[in-house]
């Protein structure tokens, strides 16, 4: 099947006008694509790991980097700000995972921590958007060698 949101050719227009939205938040570029490549890990959707690569790439990010993303928490390669922007992608990618706060207060702070409202309202809205296409992705079962966003 055809991604959804290009079947429906107004959900597309309403996904590209919330990844637009992030740009304005305040948060590097290289940081939204940093999160854009966890979330799409957490999800397995190839399609958008691929994308999220090249774009990190393309906005300066080191392979080192890039390939280390994964094991964030392992790894010197991270400042503290760009942790705690990551951790808040897994939090809010794993809502499922913990009944007893789905977001801990620990996680949201240490955001706080580095990002005014403005930047934290970017990362949310990146971070649901992209569970969203990652969503209509691993669903259809879009793959890495035929990203479904080529086709608008």
């Amino acid at each position: 099947m055809t991604n959804p949101a290009f079947v429906l050719p107004e959900a597309m227009k309403g996904i590209q006008h919330l990844l637009k939205a992030t740009g304005q938040g305040g948060v590097p570029k290289r940081t939204l694509e940093l999160v854009g490549l966890r979330v799409s890990q957490i999800n397995g959707c190839a399609a958008c790991i691929q994308g999220h690569v090249r774009e990190a790439r393309k906005a300066g990010e080191t392979d080192e980097r890039v390939m280390a993303v994964s094991a964030w928490r392992d790894t010197p390669f991270f400042d503290d700000a760009e942790r705690a922007a990551l951790q808040l992608a897994e939090a809010v990618t794993r809502l499922a995972d913990r009944t007893d706060e789905p977001v801990p207060d620990a996680v949201w702070d240490a955001a706080a921590d580095h990002y005014d409202e403005k930047q934290l309202a970017a990362l949310l809205v990146m971070i649901g958007t992209l569970n969203l296409f990652n969503r209509f992705n691993v669903t259809i079962k879009g793959r890495a060698d035929r990203p479904s966003w080529e086709a608008a």
